[in-house]
């Protein structure tokens, strides 16, 4: 399975699947997360964390585990 945090800077990707559950994949889902999105990931913090990407026409920060959960094409 390849993540978002797999995605190279500067590269995008498709949304195949999102593995959470319960608060956790309803608020990814709300933030314009869902199967078959756009991501563009434009920048990625020194340690890792934050991934900042741009969905839908705006910009996004999201943590390690929240990229983890995101199953990519």
């Amino acid at each position: 399975m390849k993540s978002l945090r797999d995605v190279s800077v500067g590269q995008t990707a498709k949304v195949i699947r999102i593995h959470g559950e319960g608060k956790v994949k309803r608020r990814i889902m709300d933030m314009g997360i869902t199967k078959g999105a756009e991501i563009y990931v434009r920048k990625v913090a020194p340690l890792g964390d934050p991934v900042e990407v741009t969905v839908r026409g705006y910009e996004l920060s999201l943590r390690k585990a929240d990229a983890d959960i995101l199953e990519m094409e």
